[in-house]
């Protein structure tokens, strides 16, 4: 299991679309998938679920909200956690609004966690060992994680349970500030949390604690407009920072030559603006690549669901092939 957070402290740059088709390549290339929404918003749950199909599991309490629970209330630990089955080897853990209540409390234990008591970390791991889990249940292959635009303690708590991350961006101003204010945030969380593990007492070893070993992968640049295969003119002064603001904030590189997007190996993919197919593939409740003629798609529009389709599978292939290699590097199957 490796999980994979999408994050990036800028909004409204696509992720959680980009983290829907992604969940949906991976399992059409026959991996066992769990997308996990972690964001209060609930965005990931309402693309992949209808009204009625989420209005049943809000009544019926069946969300990450409801695994945590008895921990929340100090009453137990970590329950089960609804795991929705979206076709044969793709499934999610719907979100809550509810989950922002939480906020709160893991700020307060995280500084608790210093007493090294089980309450804490058991608070703080909640979200790693829910998907542990569900990922032992499912023999899952793989997790994305949708979390909020923000450096708050639900996305702490995530965070430094991810082994890998990936950064959407767009070509814009508050996109590369963005980008470069996560890496320190994310230094800090897992040098704090790697301090509080070593603070643990013995009560809390029958705890499978998360590393906090988070690894960035790379980043997409989102919603650029293509010519001659290359973002336009508009975007190109802020996309041809993004390879070294991605090294300076990520990877503590200082990179001062120019390189195209293209030939970055921390870019892992060129996402277009697929302009009228997204309501179209919301309308008919599918991702963009898996449009018909029935749907809609047809003509120039059908051409273009066959390169949408062709994109997230070399986008999907180049994460598993950066993961293999960062595996061997540090030795790990």
């Amino acid at each position: 299991m490796k999980i994979i957070t999408f994050f990036n402290n800028k909004g409204g740059v696509g992720k959680t679309s980009l983290i829907y088709h992604t969940a949906y390549m991976f399992a059409e290339l026959g991996y066992n998938v769990l997308a996990v929404d972690l964001d209060p918003q609930t965005n990931l749950s309402q693309i992949f679920l209808d009204d009625s199909r989420l209005y049943h599991l809000f009544e019926e309490k069946k969300t990450i909200k409801s695994a945590l629970k008895s921990i929340e209330e100090k009453r137990g630990d970590i329950l089960d956690a609804h795991i929705e089955k979206i076709n044969g080897n793709l499934y999610l853990i719907p979100g809550d609004l509810e989950l922002s209540l939480i906020e709160d409390k893991l700020s307060h234990e995280w500084y608790n966690c210093l007493t090294g008591d089980w309450y804490p970390f058991a608070l703080e791991s909640a979200f790693y060992r829910i998907i542990k889990k569900a990922s032992i249940e499912k023999e899952i292959d793989y997790v994305f994680v949708d979390v909020g635009p923000n450096f708050g303690a639900i996305n702490r708590a995530s965070l430094i349970s991810s082994n890998y991350l990936i950064v959407p961006s767009t070509a814009d101003l508050f996109s590369l500030k963005g980008l470069e204010n996560i890496g320190d945030r994310i230094n800090a969380w897992t040098q704090e949390w790697k301090k509080r593990l070593k603070e643990k007492k013995p009560n809390t070893y029958d705890l499978e604690l998360p590393q906090a070993d988070i690894y960035p992968l790379g980043y997409v640049l989102m919603k650029h407009g293509v010519s001659a295969n290359k973002p336009v003119k508009a975007f190109l002064n802020f996309a041809k920072k993004l390879p070294s603001t991605f090294r300076k904030s990520l990877k503590n590189e200082i990179y001062y030559n120019d390189i195209a997007l293209v030939d970055d190996p921390y870019c892992l993919a060129l996402i277009k603006h697929y302009n009228s197919l997204m309501p179209m593939a919301m309308e008919a409740r599918k991702p963009i690549f898996y449009l018909k003629p029935a749907d809609g798609a047809i003509g120039a529009h059908f051409n273009a669901v066959k390169k949408v389709h062709k994109d997230f599978e070399i986008f999907c292939k180049k994460i598993i092939e950066s993961i293999k290699i960062h595996s061997d590097e540090i030795g790990i199957q």
